[in-house]
């Protein structure tokens, strides 16, 4: 992967979707789903270690969110998908989990979550369980961990708040206002595009910037006095961000609000333990009594400026580059 997709990607909420249905006449539909914005795209590719993936594909479509491909495959007679090792080739590169899910004739299923530190997995159809949903957990901590817009506007908020009370309430607005739009798009209440999500939540890291100037200086502003304000307003567009990852993957209806809750129960464990590590770092290097240049005690809150003027830039441009 490009430096220039990387950055283009900064936080792909989208993962990739791998769909196996098998038929009744022993043949299979294979679909593939991979995002892209704009004209970029990370270098995904799935396979089997049959080698079915290698034929060409049935049908391959463009959309302004994925790459989609379709194989039809009508293997040897004893050919099987039991035992097969399915990968994603270039996973290891991203910061993209990709979604495996299985539908066989007999209308049971099974589903596999791969990650850039887990790409490949071998097929054991005869054990199935629903257990693979309990990987929307850990879905949801490296979501946020993994998500560097989304620290980052979390570090803005926690540079322009004046106490622990007032912590409390912000964190607590973020959360509500995320988890709200995160269960309406998900379950299709509401709808909102990518791209128009992605340049929004650039916008709120990059808003935040001036903000923490203000705080420098003793001035004062809505965002100093009541965060909580923001934290919920601009919480609302990060829960769109966070839809997308689940929104896109056409998990079957019944499965959605448990991995619904699971994925944000990860998100709130991970958005947690980054806060608790920022307060930490704070306390033990007051008690350390360590005294920062200015210059140092400051980059954190430049590096919020400039990375949301960056993104706000560059999502802003693919925005209307894509027509939306």
């Amino acid at each position: 992967m490009t430096a220039t997709s990387f950055s283009a990607l900064a936080h792909e909420v989208r993962p990739a979707y791998l769909q196996i249905t098998e038929g009744s006449d022993q043949h299979y539909q294979i679909l593939w789903k991979q995002p892209v914005m704009g004209e970029m795209a990370v270098h995904l590719a799935p396979h089997l270690s049959s080698g079915w993936l290698k034929e060409k594909p049935a049908s391959v479509e463009t959309t302004a969110s994925f790459a989609i491909k379709t194989w039809n495959i009508a293997p040897a007679r004893d050919a099987a998908l039991e035992g097969q090792t399915v990968s994603i080739e270039g996973l290891e590169n991203t910061i993209t989990d990709a979604f495996v899910v299985i539908r066989l004739a007999d209308g049971s299923q099974s589903r596999i979550i791969l990650t850039p530190t887990r790409t490949s997995e071998t097929l054991h159809l005869s054990s199935r369980s629903a257990s693979s949903l309990t990987g929307f957990l850990s879905l949801g901590i490296e979501h946020i961990l993994t998500g560097i817009d989304h620290l980052l506007f979390v570090l803005g908020l926690l540079l322009i708040v004046r106490d622990r009370w007032t912590l409390l309430k912000t964190v607590t607005a973020f959360t509500v206002a995320h988890s709200l739009t995160l269960a309406a798009a998900t379950l299709g209440y509401v709808q909102a595009p990518v791209p128009f999500v992605n340049a929004a939540i650039a916008l709120s890291i990059l808003f935040l910037g001036p903000e923490i100037v203000r705080r420098w200086r003793g001035g004062t502003s809505l965002a100093i006095r009541y965060p909580w304000v923001i934290a919920f307003a601009f919480g609302l567009l990060h829960g769109f961000g966070f839809a997308s990852g689940l929104s896109a993957v056409g998990l079957p209806r019944h499965d959605i609000p448990l991995a619904l809750l699971l994925f944000n129960v990860g998100v709130e464990i991970g958005q947690l333990a980054f806060v608790l590590l920022i307060l930490w770092l704070a306390h033990a290097f007051e008690v350390l009594a360590i005294r920062w240049p200015t210059v140092v005690q400051r980059l954190p809150g430049y590096t919020v400026g400039v990375l949301g003027a960056f993104w706000t830039i560059q999502r802003v441009a693919l925005l209307f580059a894509g027509g939306v």
